[in-house]
C-alpha cells in the first residue's frame, strides 16, 4: 500500500472523508490561471480512475498474474466566458487547447481532507467534446502508453554453448522498459548509431555505445553478444545491495565472462573510448574488478588495455601493451579503501594517432558512494612496449571479485570529458523495481507486437504481475509471494454497505488438484552453423566514406556479432571479412589492410545489416588476397529443436474431497528448465488445491493508500459481521464534483475454509447400490409362482433386480 502520513491516517479512522484532489494537465493545474478565460477558471467535474489485472488464471485460484494499467477519464468545464468545446476541442486554438491534447502529460492525486497522495501518472489518449454541452471528456493511459513501440530482444548463440544459462525473463522485462526509456539504472549514454551523411557520405561521428549489459538477471547485452559465459553455479543476482537495481555478484574470486562489441572501432583513429561499470566494493568474496578490451592485430597477435581497481589497497591501475611486454600507470586514492559501497568505476582511453602504432592516453574516473567525484590526470605512455599497433576492438572481458552492474562501452565520447560528465546523476531517473530473477533461458523467445505486450506475455507465463504504480513507477513481482499464504494485511477496510449485499460464492470448477507445466528442454541441443552467405560482389570504400549493405537470415538463426577481420593469417571460421588496399577482379586483393576500416552490426527483422566506415586516407574493397568478394556471413541457429516436456503436481487429499479437477498451463517458449517448471507447478496446486471463496465486487469506505496487489482485511461493521484476507485485483474509484468518493475493489481471496471434515457425515456412494442387485431365488419364487408365468419373460429380466 501507499504510505501516508499520520494525519492522513488519523483523518481515515475518524471518518470525516472530505474528497480532496489536483489534476495537472502538460505540467499546469486544472483552476490554474493557464486554465482561466474570464474570472472563473475551467473546473474538473468528475473523474474515474480504473485499474486491475488482467489475468487468466482461474477466478478462484490463491493467485493472479499478468499486467495491469490504469485508465483515468476526466470530465472538465469551461468558464464563465467560453464552454469547453471552445477551449479545449481538437479545433480549439493551440493555448490553451494543447492542454487536452493526445500524448499531453497527465499526474492526478486524490485523498481526504486536503492530504492527497499520488493516484496515477500517465499519458492522455483521447479528448472528446460535444457541440453545445459545457463538457470535454478525456481518457489516459498510465506508463504502459510508454511501451508500444516494437519488441525486440537479442538471441545471441552463447547459451547453446555448454548450455549455459544467458538471460531470464526478468532480463527481457528490463530489457523491454530499456527499449521505452523507461530504467533501473543507468542506461547507454548514445544507444542510436548516427545516419550517414547524403552529401558527405559519410557516418560514426557521434558518440555511440558499442556495448552495453544490465546484467539484470542475465549475462545476455542490449549491444554486443555474450562471448564466454560462466556456469551458473559461478556466480548469482542479488537487489540488496545493488548498486541501482540488480547485480551480478561471483561466488568465489575471479569470475570472468567476455563480449564481443556491435561495432569494431580501430587502433589507432580520431577516437576516445570510454569504459564504465557500477560496482559495490562491499559486496562479493574479494576486493578487485578489472575491465580490460582486447585489440585483434595483424596476423595472430593481439594486445590489450585494462582498468584493474583493488578496493583493498585504494588504487587504480590502466595497463596497455600485450600478455608478454606492458606497462602500467597507478593512481592512489584512500577512499576507494575506506568508503565500501557503490561505486561507479570508469576509464577514457585516447587512441589518436596516425601511422602504424600508437602510444595511448588514459585517465581514470571514478564517484564514490558518498557521490564523490575523483579523476585522475591524464597519462600518456612513453615506453613502446605500451604501444598499440593498427587493430580492431575484438572483446570485452570482465574479471571480478565483486557485484557488478551497467557495463557499457562508449566510442567517440568528447576528450574533455570531466568527472561531472562521467557522473550521470540527474541524467536519468529510476523508474523500475525488480523482483529476484525468474525462468532462466538458454535462448531467447520470439517476441512480437509492442513491448508492452511481451511484458505482458512473460508476466502471464512466469505467474508475475507486471503495472506502473500511481507515482509512474513500473513494478515486477514474481510468483514467489503466492507460495506462501499471507497471514497479516497490509490494511484493512470496511465496507460501505452491508455485507449481505456481497455473493461469496464457492465452485468446485475453481478447484484445481492436478496442475500441470510444460517446458522446452534445451539440454544437449547445442548449435549448428547454417550455410554461410556469402557477398556477391567486392564492395569498393572510399576515404572518409560510410556503405551499408544488408544481408538475409532466417528468423530462427541467432543473432551474431560483426565479422572478424582476417589478414594473411589463416582464413578464421565465423562470420569474416578482408579489406584490401587494391582490386583486380578474379586475380588480385591488394594487401591485407587492418585498424583502418571500422565495421558495425545490427540486425532489423530478416536482414543483418553490416556498416563498413573507411577511416583511412586509402580506398579500400572488400575483397580476397585473390580479388573476391570476401564478406562472409555464418549464421548460427540451434542443433535441432528443444524438446517438449512436462511437470506436474497434484494433491490426493484434494482428489479424495473434489474429485480430479486439473488445470494445464499454457505451452511457452518461456520456461527452459524442469526446475522452473515443477516450481510453478507447485505454486498453481498451492494456489488451487482447495476452491477459495469467490467475493464480488465490494464497495468500501474511500481509502487512497490501496494499491493493486495488497492484502486486505475486508470488516463489515454494520451487517454480517464478515471478515476476510483478499487480495485487491481490480480497484474503480470515482468522484463528482460536490459527491463523495466511491471505491470499489475486485478481490481474490487469500485462503480457504480448510479441508472438508466431513467425517460425522455418511456419505452416499456415486452409484446407486440397488443398481445391477441380482434378485434371490425366493424373491423369483415370489415373483413367479408357476412356470407359465416365466415363459414370457428374460433370464436378464428375470433377475434384474431393477
Amino acid at each position: 500500500m501507499q504510505s501516508g502520513n499520520d494525519d492522513l491516517a488519523r483523518t481515515l479512522a475518524g471518518g470525516d472523508r472530505t474528497p480532496s484532489h489536483t489534476t495537472r494537465l502538460g505540467g499546469m493545474t486544472i483552476g490554474d490561471e493557464f486554465f482561466t478565460e474570464a474570472t472563473v477558471g475551467s473546473r474538473l467535474q468528475s473523474w474515474t480512475l480504473e485499474r486491475s489485472y488482467n489475468t487468466d488464471l482461474p477466478n478462484a485460484m490463491r493467485a493472479f498474474a499478468g499486467s495491469a494499467s490504469a485508465q483515468l477519464e476526466l470530465e472538465i468545464s469551461g468558464t464563465d466566458a467560453l464552454s469547453a468545446p471552445q477551449l479545449y476541442s481538437p479545433w480549439a486554438n493551440r493555448w490553451p487547447g494543447d492542454a487536452l491534447r493526445p500524448g499531453q502529460t497527465v499526474v492526478h492525486t486524490a485523498g481526504v481532507n486536503g492530504i492527497d497522495l499520488p493516484a496515477f501518472r500517465g499519458t492522455l489518449r483521447s479528448r472528446s467534446a460535444l457541440s453545445g454541452s459545457d463538457t470535454v471528456k478525456v481518457s489516459a493511459l498510465d506508463g504502459a502508453e510508454r511501451l508500444r513501440g516494437p519488441a525486440a530482444l537479442n538471441n545471441p548463440y552463447s547459451g547453446s554453448v555448454g548450455n549455459q544459462q544467458i538471460a531470464s525473463a526478468t532480463w527481457c522485462v528490463d530489457e523491454l522498459l530499456r527499449q521505452g526509456g523507461v530504467h533501473s539504472c543507468p542506461p547507454p549514454r548514445a544507444p542510436n548509431a548516427d545516419e550517414i551523411d547524403k552529401i558527405t557520405g559519410r557516418g560514426d561521428y557521434d558518440p555511440f555505445t558499442i556495448f552495453y549489459a544490465s546484467l539484470h538477471g542475465g549475462l545476455n547485452s542490449t549491444y554486443g553478444h555474450p562471448h564466454l559465459v560462466p556456469a551458473t553455479d559461478q556466480y548469482t543476482y542479488v537487489r540488496e545491495g545493488a548498486p541501482h537495481a540488480m547485480a551480478l555478484v561471483p561466488k568465489e574470486r575471479g569470475l570472468t565472462a567476455s563480449w564481443m562489441p556491435r561495432s569494431r572501432v580501430i587502433v589507432p583513429s580520431d577516437d576516445r573510448l570510454l569504459v564504465e561499470a557500477h560496482v559495490n566494493s562491499g559486496l562479493g568474496p574479494g576486493d578487485t574488478v578489472d575491465l580490460t578490451l582486447v585489440l585483434d592485430e595483424m596476423g595472430e597477435g593481439s594486445s590489450f588495455i585494462t582498468l584493474y581497481v583493488d578496493f583493498a589497497a585504494g588504487v587504480v591501475f590502466i595497463g596497455s601493451g600485450d600478455s608478454d611486454d606492458n606497462r602500467w600507470f597507478a593512481w592512489k586514492w584512500p577512499l576507494l579503501a575506506a568508503l565500501k559501497g557503490a561505486w561507479h568505476i570508469g576509464m577514457l582511453i585516447d587512441v589518436s594517432g596516425t601511422g602504424y602504432q600508437i602510444l595511448p592516453k588514459v585517465k581514470p574516473f571514478l564517484v564514490a558512494p558518498d557521490g564523490t567525484r575523483l579523476a585522475g590526470a591524464v597519462a600518456e605512455y612513453t615506453d613502446l612496449v605500451a604501444s598499440l599497433w593498427n587493430s580492431e576492438l575484438l572483446q570485452l572481458d570482465l574479471k571480478t571479485s565483486v557485484a557488478v552492474e551497467a557495463l557499457q562501452v562508449t566510442t567517440r565520447v568528447s576528450p574533455g570529458m570531466t568527472k561531472e560528465d562521467f557522473d550521470r546523476t540527474g541524467t536519468w531517473v529510476k523508474s523500475v523495481e525488480l523482483d529476484d530473477p525468474v525462468l532462466p533461458l538458454y535462448a531467447i523467445p520470439k517476441v512480437s507486437g509492442s513491448q508492452w505486450d511481451a511484458i505482458s506475455s512473460i508476466a502471464k507465463a512466469s505467474m508475475s504481475t507486471a503495472e506502473f504504480d500511481e507515482r509512474g513507477v513500473f513494478r515486477w513481482r514474481n510468483a514467489n509471494r503466492f507460495q506462501t499464504q499471507p497471514t497479516t494485511p497490509d490494511l484493512t477496510v470496511s465496507s460501505r454497505r452491508e455485507i449481505a449485499a456481497l455473493t461469496v460464492s464457492e465452485e468446485i470448477d475453481a478447484c484445481r488438484n492436478y496442475c500441470e507445466q510444460p517446458y522446452q528442454d534445451w539440454a544437449g541441443r547445442g548449435f549448428d552453423f547454417s550455410e554461410e552467405a556469402k557477398d556477391t560482389a567486392v564492395r569498393r570504400i572510399d576515404p572518409g566514406r560510410s556503405l551499408e549493405v544488408g544481408y538475409t537470415v532466417a528468423e530462427d538463426e541467432f543473432d551474431v556479432g560483426p565479422p572478424v577481420i582476417y589478414d594473411f593469417g589463416d582464413i578464421p571460421g565465423g562470420s569474416r571479412v578482408r579489406f584490401g588496399d587494391g582490386y583486380v577482379e578474379g586475380v588480385s586483393g591488394g594487401a591485407s589492410v587492418k585498424g583502418t576500416v571500422v565495421v558495425t552490426a545490427r540486425r532489423e527483422g530478416g536482414m543483418y545489416i553490416l556498416r563498413f566506415t573507411n577511416q583511412g586516407k586509402k580506398t579500400v574493397w572488400t575483397t580476397t588476397k585473390d580479388g573476391k568478394p570476401s564478406v562472409v556471413i555464418a549464421p548460427v541457429r540451434p542443433k535441432g529443436e528443444p524438446v517438449q516436456r512436462h511437470k506436474a503436481s497434484w494433491n490426493a487429499d484434494s482428489r479424495r474431497y473434489y474429485g480430479l479437477q486439473q488445470y494445464d498451463a499454457e505451452a511457452s517458449e518461456w520456461v527452459q528448465s524442469a526446475t522452473v517448471a515443477q516450481a510453478l507447478a507447485d505454486t498453481m496446486l498451492a494456489a488451487g488445491r482447495n476452491p477459495v471463496p469467490v467475493l464480488s465486487d465490494v464497495e468500501v469506505l474511500y481509502d487512497p493508500r490501496i494499491q493493486l496487489g495488497d492484502v486486505v482485511r475486508v470488516i463489515d461493521q454494520a451487517g454480517a459481521s464478515f471478515e476476510a484476507l483478499a487480495w485487491v485485483i481490480g480497484i474503480r474509484t470515482s468522484c463528482a464534483a460536490g459527491g463523495s468518493v466511491q471505491q470499489t475493489l475486485t478481490l481474490r481471496g487469500t485462503e480457504h475454509n480448510g479441508s472438508p471434515m466431513g467425517y460425522w457425515l455418511d456419505t452416499d456412494p456415486p452409484t446407486d447400490p440397488e443398481y445391477w442387485r441380482l434378485r434371490t431365488y425366493a424373491e423369483v419364487a415370489a415373483a413367479h409362482t408357476t412356470l407359465a408365468a416365466l415363459a414370457t419373460i428374460t433370464y436378464a429380466t428375470l433377475k434384474d433386480h431393477s
